[in-house]
This record gives structure tokens, C-alpha cells and sequence, in this order.
């Protein structure tokens, strides 16, 4: 256990014990809520329609057995085992089995890619929040698609309106995270996580009166084998490594709270199946609502925020089913990004900062990276700095932060993860840590996870 730990207050004591989740449940919620983001709520089910329905769900429910679990639970397991930060705990984890402390790097990029993340996913959060307020305000009653579009393209050609919502959701970001784990982290996923089901519950329940909603089940679950590709695969395997927010240091910190009496293995298969039913949830809220209107499923984020106002501006109650949705993908957000935070802050907490320090200044620093974000959606957008390189010609600013961490540092951070629990630490360490799910978790994580791994590596390279 760390020597330097924070308690609920957000201070710093020395040699005191860190502050723990209360129980499972609030793990879980806090793990759920850093997998459950924006990609959930419209990339999961478009991307399961496109490649077969049912049985695209079967294939990316084995994707999350041979790479989901198995690598979620050893950063479970790496950050309990070490009661640090990402990188605290693999430097700690790295003296325990005897290994050079090079290996710490596997933390260093986590926590680096984290902080990138949260840079502009917090602008992209932003966006959320305008469309809260012309729900609520009846802004959608009767909007034509290309008002509509008209909307969304102001709202980015705007740097003034995105800084400021940008501003504000980094604000909300901050405020948790540095109420500590029990008063901050714990306190708003627990109340964050059920509400949102329940906003989603709420939507689903309305969908089913759209008189579409067999369509939506039908899209989403009908196995359509003939659909599936060999690309169908390789997308349900990346799909499945970043839904659970694996090797960006979310689930070690968060496990470094986790009590020695819960199991690792049990929490990670629930966390897994409840992301994946926000998942498919969303689903079943969105595409009735699409059908019944005409509109095209697989507009991505187009479908959100410009073709889904359109739906809701001609229904009866479109206004109040439009506030809960744009709430709910807040709600979605703000879980997500205050695990992004949470690396930096647990690390600098370590090195002697108050926890509402390391907030504030880890909050500030991602604010003023994301600014470039801002600027590269409109002012910046014909800065491409990368040309030079093949992979990163035509790339704004942002395009150069999505693609270096979703293709690059969080793929190597996952597969240098899979080889040190397999190859570099003792089975006695992790059996110690997982109990009896060890005999299965072993293999699975030292052979197939990073060969899975490898493969969506190299995809995503070429």
C-alpha cells in the first residue's frame, strides 16, 4: 500500500491508509461510468446493425472475453496489488516481481493518453449542454433538418460558445474529483450511473409507442451471419478493447481503491455486461424513434446532434424526451471524464499534492490543451502540422490527439499490460489477487489477449 494516500477530505497524509470504495457497488457504478461514454450511445448500436445484428453481439461478446476481461482485471488487479496511481502501482508491481522499473511506463502513457482524452472529449462533452438548454427551452419543436444542420454547424464554427461549454464541463469534471474518492468520485457515480439508467429506461419506454420498436429489436438482435465480415470482426475486437476505458489508467486507479475482500473477477464481468446493456439500451431509445421518421441509423454523431433534433421536434413531448436524451449523454460524459482525471490527480496526490490542488491543476492543464481542439473545429481547422508523415496528412490538431491515443498508446498500453501479467509477474502474485478465476484468466491473458491485441494494433496502423 502507498505510504503517501489521500483521504476523503482530498489531503494528503502520510503513512495513512487511502481512502477505499465503500463496498462493490460503488466500484462498480464508478467502473461504469468511466466505460460508458458518448461512443456508447450511438457507435455501439450503429456499428452492431451494420455488421450483422445478433450476430456481430455474439462475436464482440468473445472479443470482450479473450481481450475485455482479462485486461480490465489486471489493471484491476495491478492497481489494488499496488494501492497507487497507474504509474505508482506498475513501478510498485515491477520492484515486487524483481523487473526493471521501465515498466512504470505502462502508467506513464496511460495517464498521458488519459490526459489527451480529457483534453477534447471535454470539448466534445460541451456540446451536450447548448442542446440541454434548446430542448428544454422548445428550440426543436418544428425544426427542419436544415435548421437543424444549421444549429450544429454554428455551434462549431463558434470558438466563443465551445470555450465555454468547455469551460463549464471541465468545471464539473474538476468539482468531483476533488471531493475525493468517498465525498467526490464515489458520491456522484452512484447517484450519476442509476440515473441514467433510469433516464434510459424512460426513453425506451417511449420508444416502444413509436409503433417502430419491433424494427429497432429487430436491427439490433436479428444474427444476420451473412453480414459478417472479416472487417466485422476486427471491428468488434477494437470496439470491445476501448469500451471498457482499458490502458488509459482508469481501472488501476480506481481499482487502487478497491477493497482485498471483493473479487476482481466478479465486478469486471458485471461492469462488462452493464456497459454493454447501456449499450444496446441506447439502442432501443434511438433507432425507434429513427424508423418512425425516416432517417438514416448510420449518421454517427450527425444522428445526435442534427438528425435526432428533427425526430424530436415532431413528436408529442419532443421537447421533454429531447432534454432527458441530451441530459442522459451529459450524464455519460461527466462519468467518463471525471476517470479520465482521476490518473493525474491520484498520481500527483501521491507526490505530496492535495488532492483539490491536483484537481484544479490537472483540470487546468487539460482545459488549455483542449483549447487547441476549440480552435482546430473552425479557426485552426486548415492547420494539418503532420503532413509530412503519411498517417497524419490531412490531420487537424485533434484528428493528431484521436488518432495517437485510440490507435497508438492505448493499443501498445494494453498489450505491454497482457505481456507483464503473463510473462513478467509470478502466478503465485496474480492467483493471490484473483483466487480460482486464475486458472482460466491466466492462459486467456498470456496467449490469446495479446495476440488479439497485436492484431488490432496492426489494423489500426495500416
Amino acid at each position: 500500500m502507498s505510504v503517501v494516500a489521500t483521504n476523503v477530505q482530498g489531503k494528503t497524509q502520510a503513512g495513512a491508509s487511502p481512502a477505499l470504495w465503500s463496498g462493490r457497488f460503488a466500484f462498480i457504478m464508478a467502473a461504469v461510468g468511466s466505460a460508458v461514454g458518448l461512443g456508447n450511445i450511438w457507435k455501439f448500436p450503429y456499428i452492431t446493425g451494420e455488421n450483422g445484428g445478433g450476430a456481430f453481439v455474439l462475436v464482440y461478446l468473445a472479443c470482450i472475453a479473450v481481450i475485455g476481461l482479462p485486461i480490465m482485471m489486471s489493471e484491476v488487479m495491478l492497481g489494488r496489488r499496488g494501492g497507487k496511481s497507474p504509474i505508482g502501482a506498475m513501478a510498485a508491481a515491477a520492484d515486487g516481481e524483481g523487473r526493471s522499473r521501465g515498466w512504470a511506463g505502462i502508467g506513464i502513457m496511460a495517464t498521458l493518453a488519459a490526459f489527451i482524452i480529457l483534453s477534447f472529449y471535454s470539448v466534445i462533452a460541451g456540446w451536450t449542454m447548448p442542446y440541454i438548454a434548446e430542448a428544454f427551452g422548445g428550440g426543436f419543436e418544428g425544426i427542419a433538418a436544415e435548421d437543424s444542420g444549421a444549429l450544429f454547424g454554428g455551434l462549431l464554427a463558434s470558438p466563443g460558445q465551445l470555450l465555454l461549454w468547455h469551460t463549464v464541463f471541465m468545471g464539473l469534471t474538476v468539482l468531483v474529483s476533488a471531493g475525493g474518492v468517498r465525498h467526490g468520485l464515489e458520491r456522484a457515480v452512484t447517484w450519476l450511473m442509476p440515473a441514467l439508467f433510469v433516464l434510459l429506461l424512460i426513453l425506451v419506454g417511449y420508444a416502444m409507442t413509436t409503433g417502430h420498436f419491433g424494427a429497432a429489436v429487430g436491427f439490433l438482435f436479428k444474427p444476420d451471419f451473412s453480414s459478417l465480415t472479416a472487417e466485422s470482426i476486427l471491428v468488434a475486437l477494437g470496439h470491445a478493447f476501448f469500451t471498457l476505458s482499458l490502458a488509459s489508467g482508469a481501472m488501476m486507479a480506481y481499482g487502487a481503491y478497491l477493497k482485498k475482500d471483493i473479487s476482481i473477477a466478479r465486478t469486471s464481468v458485471t461492469v462488462a455486461v452493464m456497459d454493454t446493456g447501456v449499450a444496446l439500451l441506447a439502442g432501443l431509445a434511438i433507432f425507434p424513434i429513427v424508423f418512425a421518421h425516416g432517417l438514416e441509423p448510420g449518421a454517427g454523431p450527425g444522428l445526435i446532434f442534427v438528425t435526432l433534433p428533427v425526430a424530436f421536434g415532431q413528436m408529442p413531448g419532443g421537447s421533454f424526451f429531447a432534454t432527458l436524451f441530451f441530459v442522459l449523454l451529459l450524464f455519460a460524459a461527466w462519468t467518463s471524464s471525471i476517470s479520465m482525471l482521476e490518473s493525474l490527480v491520484s498520481y500527483l496526490n501521491e507526490k505530496g499534492v492535495s488532492r483539490v490542488k491536483a484537481a484544479v491543476g490537472g483540470g487546468i492543464a487539460a482545459w488549455l490543451v483542449g483549447i487547441t481542439t476549440v480552435l482546430s473545429l473552425n479557426l485552426w481547422s486548415d492547420l494539418t502540422p503532420l503532413d509530412m508523415w503519411a498517417q497524419f496528412e490531412g490531420k487537424t490538431l485533434f484528428d493528431i490527439y484521436d488518432y495517437l491515443t485510440a490507435n497508438i498508446m492505448m493499443p501498445l498500453g494494453a498489450l505491454l499490460t497482457a505481456l507483464f501479467v503473463g510473462w513478467k509477474m509470478k502466478p503465485v502474485h496474480s492467483a493471490a489477487e484473483l483466487g480460482r478465476w486464475h486458472a482460466v484468466w491466466f492462459p486467456v491473458v498470456r496467449y490469446l489477449s495479446p495476440i488479439a491485441v497485436l492484431i488490432v494494433f496492426y489494423f489500426n496502423l495500416s
